[in-house]
C-alpha cells in the first residue's frame, strides 16, 4: 500500500535544490561554471602539476612558437616567451594570481563589507546619513582607480594589489549589503518578529542574515569579475606583480616588445582573462535568473 503524500516533493525541496533546478537548464551559465571548476582546480594544483619550472629560461629555445604551427615542439604546447619560458607552465600558475588571489581579495572585502553594511543597515538618524553619504561618495570613483591610489601609497607588488582592491571593492559590498538589510527590515515577518519581543541583534542574526545570501552571491560575482579586471590592469600598469610572477596581466605587459614576433605571448594571457570573466559574468546572471524564477515559483 501507498504512503498518503500530503505535498508534492517538487514543493518540499530545499531552497538550495530549487535554484540549481533553475540553474541547470541556463547551458550558458552552466558551461560558465564548469569553466569556473576548472580554474578553481587549476588554481588549487597548478604549482604541483606545471610541465615545466615556470621560472626556469632557456636560452635555446627563445619565442618557441606553439605546438600547432609547423616548427612548435609538442612538449611546449603554448611555446616560450622570449626568455624561453614555457608559457603553458606560466599560464598554469597565473591562474593562482589572477584568479586565486581574487577570490580571497573578495572574501576578505565581503566579510569586511558584512560588518560594515550590518552596521549601516540597523542604524538610523544621523549616523546613517553621514555614513551612506561616504558610500555615495566612495561609489563614485572607479575601482581601478581607487585601487591605483591605494597601491600608490602602498608601493606597488602583488600582496598590496590584493589589499588594494579588497579596499576598492569594499564600498560596493558595504551599500550592497546595507539596502539589502534596510529592504528586509520592512518585511512583515521581520515586523512580527519584532513585536515578539526581539531585539535588535536577534533579528540580524536570526532573520535578516540568513536571508541575505540572494543578493550577497550577485555582488560577490560582480566583484570577482572586477577584482581579475583590476589585477591584471595593476599588473599590466607595472604597480601590481612584478617580474618574473606570472601573473596574467603582467604576462601581456612583458610580452608587448614581442607583439610581431611572437603574437602568442599576448593572446593567450588575454584570451584567458577575456574567458576567466565572460564564465563569471555568465554564472553571476545565470544565479539572478535562477533566483527570481525560484521566487516566482
Amino acid at each position: 500500500m501507498k504512503k498518503l503524500r500530503l505535498y508534492y516533493e517538487e514543493y518540499n525541496k530545499k531552497p538550495y535544490q530549487l535554484l540549481w533546478r533553475h540553474f541547470v537548464p541556463q547551458h550558458f551559465a552552466l558551461f560558465g561554471l564548469i569553466i569556473l571548476s576548472v580554474l578553481v582546480l587549476l588554481a588549487v594544483i597548478s604549482p604541483f602539476v606545471s610541465p615545466h619550472d615556470p621560472y626556469l629560461q632557456n636560452s635555446e629555445l627563445l619565442l618557441l612558437p606553439p605546438s600547432w604551427q609547423g616548427n612548435g615542439l609538442v612538449s611546449y604546447p603554448f611555446g616560450t616567451d622570449d626568455l624561453g619560458r614555457d608559457l603553458m607552465s606560466r599560464l598554469m600558475l597565473g591562474a593562482s594570481y589572477s584568479f586565486g588571489l581574487a577570490i580571497l581579495a573578495v572574501l576578505g572585502s565581503m566579510l569586511i563589507g558584512l560588518l560594515l553594511g550590518a552596521l549601516a543597515g540597523m542604524t538610523r538618524g544621523v549616523q546613517s546619513s553621514i555614513f551612506n553619504h561616504l558610500l555615495d561618495l566612495a561609489l563614485t570613483i572607479p575601482s581601478l582607480l581607487l585601487a591605483i591610489v591605494i597601491v600608490a601609497v602602498l608601493g606597488p607588488g602583488l600582496m598590496n594589489t590584493i589589499w588594494a582592491i579588497m579596499l576598492a571593492l569594499l564600498p560596493q559590498f558595504v551599500h550592497g549589503v546595507g539596502n539589502a538589510i534596510q529592504q528586509q527590515l520592512k518585511q512583515d515577518y521581520v515586523i512580527a518578529y519584532r513585536l515578539d519581543g526581539a531585539n535588535n541583534w536577534q533579528i540580524l542574526w536570526s532573520v535578516v542574515l540568513p536571508n541575505l545570501w540572494e543578493p550577497v552571491s550577485l555582488l560577490f560575482t560582480m566583484a570577482l569579475s572586477t577584482a581579475i579586471l583590476d589585477i591584471a590592469a595593476l599588473g599590466f600598469l607595472g604597480l601590481g606583480a612584478q617580474a618574473p610572477t606570472p601573473e596574467w596581466g603582467s604576462m601581456v605587459a612583458d610580452a608587448l616588445d614581442s607583439i610581431y614576433l611572437a603574437p602568442w605571448t599576448v593572446a593567450l594571457p588575454g584570451l584567458l582573462i577575456f574567458i576567466t570573466v565572460l564564465s563569471i559574468n555568465l554564472v553571476g546572471d545565470g544565479l539572478r535568473k535562477a533566483m527570481k524564477k525560484r521566487r516566482e515559483s
